[in-house]
């Protein structure tokens, strides 16, 4: 028998680390074991049999401020982890992304003799690289996503592997060939996040009530991941609509995200990991975000833009694959030139459509029957771990 946890903090993690199980437990099947796969995760890592200690739902805010709202969450969740940590002692920790956490929880782990791998590396090209030394003594292996991150590990002799991305696989594997895209549909991505509709949905509906004078033939959809994020998304929608009562029917959608990024000509989205799916599906997006005040403050004095972006298929292709909109700049004035530019006439358009075809290409895609971004980790965790 074969203990392997997973610690997974994010919706984004929480796939990736049910796909990784999955790999690991045909690693074991190959070798002849069986593999037990525990941890921390959300829904799918459930879905996948992983015996969770804690539901990462639990976790799901972002910035500064949210987190020290809840810090004494993060902290009950914490001790019980490490508590069930000491009595079960797997083979080995995981760790995807959620960097703050998982560090602290990788050192407890470290510490009692229990090596630590981590698929999905923290963005230290970010936040600054005064962690990539700490991460070097904390891990003995690091899985890395994007492929310009093993040229930032490399000074630090950390044991670095680019596996490629999960997104690929996972966007490519939904794709359906009978959907056609729709030149007139612009689709609206929000975010999943409470505080991401609160701040962006309403300067995305702005955008979308001047664009639809400009263009009537264009229709607006909001794409949502969950009924409770639709809900919030309504309230705004109908607040919004009692004093634009001109403005086009725009329905919500729970669960389409994927189909609309095939199917919808064009987007407007929160930047995230929506992102780089859009790019990876072929939409041609503008990109927004905003953060609170207090977020923002401390973010002037901590984080860096990376190759001066921070959109993540900008970074990734070292260019301006999408334009990109930050606090006092997700306006209707920048927002609705930025759209006409990459609607099917726009005069952007096929530069962007080839710059997303780079992007795919950079996270792995070479255009032959490639092994899956998983498959790859889980091979390389199991070779770290038992082939010796």
């Amino acid at each position: 028998m074969r203990k392997i946890w997973i610690m997974a903090g994010e919706a984004s993690g929480d796939i990736y680390g049910a796909a990784l199980a999955g790999d690991l437990r045909k690693q074991g099947a190959a070798a002849g074991v069986e593999v037990e796969i525990g941890g921390m995760g959300g829904p799918a890592m459930a879905a996948a049999g992983v015996k969770r200690t804690v539901d990462s739902s639990e976790l799901g805010v972002v910035g500064f401020l949210e987190i020290i709202k809840h810090i004494f969450t993060f902290i009950g969740v914490y001790w019980r982890l490490i508590k069930a940590l000491k009595q079960e002692r797997p083979d080995a920790v995981i760790l995807i992304d959620y960097p703050t956490f998982n560090m602290l929880f990788g050192r407890q782990a470290r510490k009692l003799g229990i090596p630590v791998i981590w698929y999905v590396s923290p963005h230290v090209w970010v936040w600054g690289k005064r962690r990539i030394p700490k991460l070097a003594r904390l891990c003995c292996k690091m899985l890395v996503i994007f492929p310009f991150e093993t040229e930032v590990y490399a000074a630090s002799k950390l044991n670095t592997e680019f596996v490629g991305h999960p997104l690929l696989d996972m966007v490519d594997r939904r794709r359906d060939p009978a959907i056609e895209r729709d030149p007139d549909l612009v689709a609206l991505l929000p975010g999943s996040r409470s505080g991401e509709i609160d701040r962006l949905l309403k300067p995305m509906l702005q955008t979308a009530y001047e664009l639809s004078k400009r263009h009537p033939e264009l229709r607006f959809v909001i794409t949502t991941p969950r009924e409770k994020v639709a809900l919030r998304c309504n309230n705004i929608l109908q607040k919004f609509r009692r004093k634009h009562p001109d403005l086009p029917d725009i329905p919500i959608e729970v669960g389409k995200t994927a189909y609309y990024q095939q199917a919808a000509g064009t987007g407007l989205a929160a930047s995230g990991t929506v992102t780089v799916e859009s790019a990876i599906a072929g939409l041609p997006l503008a990109v927004i975000y905003r953060v609170n005040w207090l977020s923002l403050l401390i973010a002037a004095l901590l984080v860096k833009l990376y190759r001066n972006s921070f959109v993540m298929p900008n970074i990734i292709a070292n260019k301006k694959v999408y334009e990109e909109f930050l606090q006092h700049q997700v306006v209707p004035r920048n927002l609705v030139p930025a759209l006409e530019r990459i609607l099917p006439d726009g005069s952007q358009r096929n530069r962007v459509v080839e710059d997303m075809l780079l992007v795919r290409k950079l996270l792995g895609d070479d255009g032959s029957q490639r092994q899956s971004a998983s498959a790859k980790a889980a091979a390389a965790v199991w070779k770290t771990l038992y082939d010796k």
